[in-house]
């Protein structure tokens, strides 16, 4: 699990330039994953007294989400992830397997892929998983963590990031309009900024399962633990 500290610069700079004003300020990464206390072991938390309406309503799934399993399914699980983040490239190939096994393909859950990007490779990453076809997007996403220990330490990560959009059949001119888009770019940081204000988000990946934030990589254990009480 990654640890942040961002900034904006300045209110009256957001209202200029909007989200683009954003600088990220990595910590030193942690060995291993380490939950917030009310989290660690799979524990859940309830999100945040603040924010009442919008915490609601953002531990649902919203217009212009990606969503893997049924839309009716009963529990909501939000991921917060970013593309550059160790620890949540271990739980796409590690847990995520068997969460969709026993939970998703049943019909009980349902896994909300949300972006909270902790450097400028995460952002760049998150624009293009954003500008694929949208029935490839889980996909992309996919190769993007598994191979992350290869384009996200190269001197020029868009670069390295091309070739995966290329392979999921972006052409290099549709991505540099993507790349370039503001919108876009806006609505993965306003995710991240929402997650942060609304969740209290410090760290990826962290989930909201209807209501309840998980923190870390847990293993599928911790997850069922909190799923199968949402179950009616």
């Amino acid at each position: 699990m990654r640890n942040l500290t961002y900034g904006l610069i300045g209110i009256a700079a957001v209202a200029v330039v909007g989200l683009g004003a954003w600088q990220f300020a990595l910590k030193d990464e942690a060995p291993t994953p380490t939950a917030a206390p009310a989290a660690q072991h799979g524990q859940a938390s309830q999100s945040p007294a603040t924010g009442g309406n919008a915490a609601a309503q953002l531990a649902q799934a919203m217009p212009g989400d990606h969503v893997i399993g049924d839309p009716a399914a009963p529990v909501t699980i939000i991921e917060y992830s970013s593309l550059t983040c160790p620890h949540c490239a271990a739980f796409h190939a590690g847990t995520l397997p068997e969460l969709k096994t026993r939970y998703i393909d049943t019909g009980k859950a349902k896994l909300v892929l949300r972006h909270f990007p902790l450097n400028e490779p995460a952002l760049v990453a998150a624009k293009l998983a954003e500008c694929v076809q949208p029935e490839r997007y889980a996909g992309f996403v996919d190769v993007l963590f598994r191979s992350q220990a290869e384009w996200a330490v190269m001197q020029d990560p868009t670069e390295g990031l091309k070739r995966y959009g290329r392979l999921a059949g972006l052409s290099d001119d549709q991505m540099q309009a993507c790349l370039t888009d503001g919108a876009i770019e806006e609505k993965i940081l306003n995710q991240r900024l929402e997650g942060s204000r609304v969740f209290e988000i410090n760290s990826t990946p962290t989930f909201i399962v209807n209501g309840e934030k998980v923190v870390g990589d847990q293993p599928i254990d911790a997850f069922a633990k909190v799923i199968d009480d949402k179950l009616p």
